[in-house]
């Protein structure tokens, strides 16, 4: 199966855009026919995880396919702490949550990075690579734990992560800078997520096919990253089929707390391969760049970067929307010229026609730190549940959506993030004492709720902090060359 450059007609085959991450002209891979594999969707709703995963491989990554059943089975069975991996949870009044924290590092990045490095070892075998490949990660703050913990030991390979300092948790860095490894490598950046993001896109840029570094990427800008997310969006219809809550063939509306755009892009993909979504709802924090843009056309990333209770959404330069514009308008000179006025003058407008298809499949909201805590007391309040704040934003945004639209039908909220990696603001939503160091706060927040704390989580207190390097964006790239001349 070929892939093509958002930009440019630059093609290749699925195991080469699996390794390559970005394509050379900066572009972004996707279907060189944007008809997507249409498997039977029922069917799919019908399966647990691991094996709609297979599906998916086999689906978009042909190539692959032989591989996909022992693949799905190696990155999921026995690393999920519930044998549903992501189980739908009833909140009444027709609101579900579908849980997606429950792999080893309590967040939704663990579906797909639990499979990205299974991928990408097939992919260099399969295109005869024989060299090691570096997988460069910008991270708000879940992506670097997984990706890390993804491709700690994984023979051929290294990873190098970028986090913003001091805009991630203390317990997300903690996950990160106690990571422990041969192939891993930490650094805090001196700057905002956007900041980290940038510079490793340059790095991809500067460090193309044929310069001799072998470059990847775990971002959701990697293909390989995007397509197992899907998967979850047939498994939550599927959980909602068997609650009774909907017939099939019924459409379910989906909340999704939204920075890079990957997660909810993935429904977009579910959606065209025949999955009934009604409306993907842009669930954004403060930092409201998306909302702005679903409801105007217009991008605009020349604003105050804020730093939330949601430091995961705390993105001003979404990747993934150029893959969702492509999708649309199947334009790639029209998507380069968006994309250089976004590089150039930090704006651009979508033409008319194009601003109403997307209206038409998204939804924007947003929340500010207090109305996320807010809709989390609410929550709580009314059914026991607890969420996280990045889950709060989208619990918020789900009810904005009913009251504009008016619409009701159900509403699947993804929870992101176990509340355990959020506690402070979580405490504090609640009404609780928030103060203390955020161990403290794990074991006050395990009492209020009596739910276990993942076992990723409660082992972090006595880990040794390996990577404690902080640098400026400008230092990235010598960072990286150091890394590559360490022999694995």
């Amino acid at each position: 199966m070929l892939y093509r450059s958002t930009r440019t007609n630059f093609t290749a085959t699925s195991p080469e855009a699996i390794l390559m991450g970005l394509a050379p002209d900066g572009g972004l891979f996707v279907p060189a026919r944007v008809d997507f594999p249409m498997l039977p969707w029922e069917a799919l709703t019908k399966k647990e995880l691991p094996e709609i995963v297979s599906d998916l491989i086999a689906a978009f990554f042909p190539e692959l396919a032989p591989l996909s059943r022992s693949m799905a089975r190696r990155a999921y069975e026995g690393r999920f702490d519930d044998p549903a991996y992501t189980p739908t949870v009833p909140l009444g009044d027709n609101l579900f949550v579908t849980e997606l924290f429950h792999g080893p590092t309590s967040a939704f990045k663990d579906v797909a990075l639990s499979l990205l490095p299974h991928l990408l070892a097939a992919s260099k075998d399969k295109v005869g690579i024989g060299e090691d490949i570096t997988v460069l990660t910008a991270t708000s703050g879940d992506t670097g734990k997984a990706a890390l913990e993804g491709f700690r030991n994984v023979p051929g390979t290294r990873i190098v992560v970028f986090y913003p300092e001091g805009g991630v948790s203390a317990i997300q860095r903690t996950q990160m800078v106690t990571q422990t490894g041969e192939n891993v490598a930490v650094a805090g950046i001196r700057g905002n997520f956007d900041d980290a993001q940038s510079g490793v896109k340059a790095i991809f840029r500067r460090y193309g096919p044929d310069s001799g570094v072998r470059l990847s990427s775990a971002n959701s800008i990697n293909i390989g990253r995007l397509v197992p997310q899907m998967s979850y969006y047939f498994k939550a219809y599927g959980d909602l089929v068997k609650q009774g809550a909907v017939q099939a063939g019924d459409k379910v509306d989906f909340a999704v707390p939204t920075g890079n755009f990957g997660n909810i892009l993935a429904g977009h993909l579910a959606h065209c391969m025949g999955l009934p979504v009604g409306r993907l709802i842009c669930a954004s924090n403060a930092n409201d760049v998306l909302y702005d843009f679903i409801r105007t056309g217009t991008y605009d990333r020349r604003r105050p970067f804020i730093r939330t209770n949601s430091p995961s959404m705390d993105i001003l330069v979404s990747s993934n929307l150029e893959r969702m514009i492509y999708f649309l308008s199947e334009e790639a000179t029209m998507l380069k010229k968006l994309m250089e006025n976004l590089a150039d003058k930090g704006v651009y407008q979508l033409p008319r026609d194009l601003t109403a298809r997307m209206q038409a499949l998204f939804y924007g909201a947003r929340a500010t730190d207090e109305e996320a805590a807010a809709a989390l007391a609410d929550t709580y309040r009314k059914s026991g549940y607890v969420a996280d704040p990045h889950t709060a934003v989208a619990l918020h945004a789900a009810g904005v959506y009913r009251a504009e639209t008016e619409s009701d039908r159900p509403i699947a909220v993804l929870a992101t993030a176990s509340p355990y990696k959020f506690s402070r603001p979580v405490l504090a939503a609640l009404g609780e004492n928030a103060e203390g160091d955020e161990f403290e706060l794990i074991g006050r927040l395990a009492r209020f709720t009596g739910v276990p704390v993942p076992a990723g989580l409660a082992s972090l207190k006595n880990k040794e902090e390996r990577h404690k390097d902080v640098i400026e964006k400008e230092e990235m790239e010598q960072f990286v060359l150091r890394q590559i001349e360490k022999k694995l």
